[in-house]
């Protein structure tokens, strides 16, 4: 089995969001949290269906913890992306990027996962997201992990256009929100498609009040972009956002 990395994952990929919270949401209507089962078997379908970007972070509830024991025994079979930084308890975020905090995430994140290491974590960041890389050791904790061989990849999840300009200078990957009603990360993507960062788009769809056909084709004519991270419950909606999305790969390949 080919080794999954940054340059051949899938070009939808799954956001693990919904099975695990549906408290403090941003979606237009709210939801029931499958049970364990439910959420296994979803996992499991996810898989069949070959994507293979599985995305994550503890402040997505339970998350990690069912990611782990429902595909865990399948962890050769995708990319998993997590986050440090933010946890979410008791209707509420908090936010910690000192080292002992972050440390002990990835080890959490480790166990939860049920694996011997993680493919990509993101910096998790707030809205004074320049703050966190400026003034706290968040960039260096990672570096260092990277190194011990418990993460393959470091990067961003933010907001601001000069955070994730700081951010390319040790991204290996950065997560931005992109699509039709908000660009105003374009030029992040520009700068990361000339340095040759990976982009992973979150709330491509804007939370489902875009058209996914129309908001994947898109965010994948951006030249980098990689993947967009797709939240759902339901497999025929990712089904078809996958073949959206290949049809769009191919189409760009062909030139046409």
């Amino acid at each position: 089995m080919a080794i999954i990395t940054l340059d051949n994952v899938t070009p939808v990929g799954f956001g693990a969001f919904k099975i695990g919270r549906n408290q403090g949401i941003n979606y237009p209507a709210g939801y029931d949290l499958p049970d364990e089962a439910g959420a296994a078997r979803l996992l499991g379908g996810v898989l069949d269906l070959g994507v293979n970007y599985i995305d994550t972070a503890p402040s997505y509830g339970l998350s990690e913890e069912r990611i782990g024991k429902a595909i865990g025994h399948r962890r050769g079979e995708f990319l998993l992306a997590t986050k440090v930084g933010e946890t979410f308890e008791g209707g509420q975020s908090t936010y910690d990027f000192s080292a002992d905090a972050i440390e002990a995430s990835v080890r959490r994140s480790l166990e939860r996962l049920r694996t011997d290491v993680i493919d990509l974590v993101l910096i998790h960041a707030p809205r004074d997201d320049l703050r966190v890389l400026e003034s706290t050791d968040v960039v260096a904790v990672l570096q260092g992990m990277r190194e011990k061989g418990m993460i393959r990849g470091i990067g961003f999840s933010g907001h601001t256009v000069e955070a994730f300009r700081s951010a390319l200078d040790f991204s290996d990957a950065i997560m931005a929100t992109y699509h039709a009603d908000d660009t105003s990360l374009t030029p992040v993507l520009d700068e990361a498609a000339r340095r040759g960062v990976r982009v992973i788009v979150k709330k491509g769809l804007a939370a489902g009040r875009l058209d996914p056909d129309r908001a994947i084709r898109f965010a994948l004519s951006h030249p980098a972009v990689t993947t967009v991270a797709v939240g759902t419950l339901n497999l025929d909606h990712l089904r078809g956002n996958l073949e959206v999305a290949r049809a769009a790969v191919r189409k760009a390949a062909d030139g046409s």
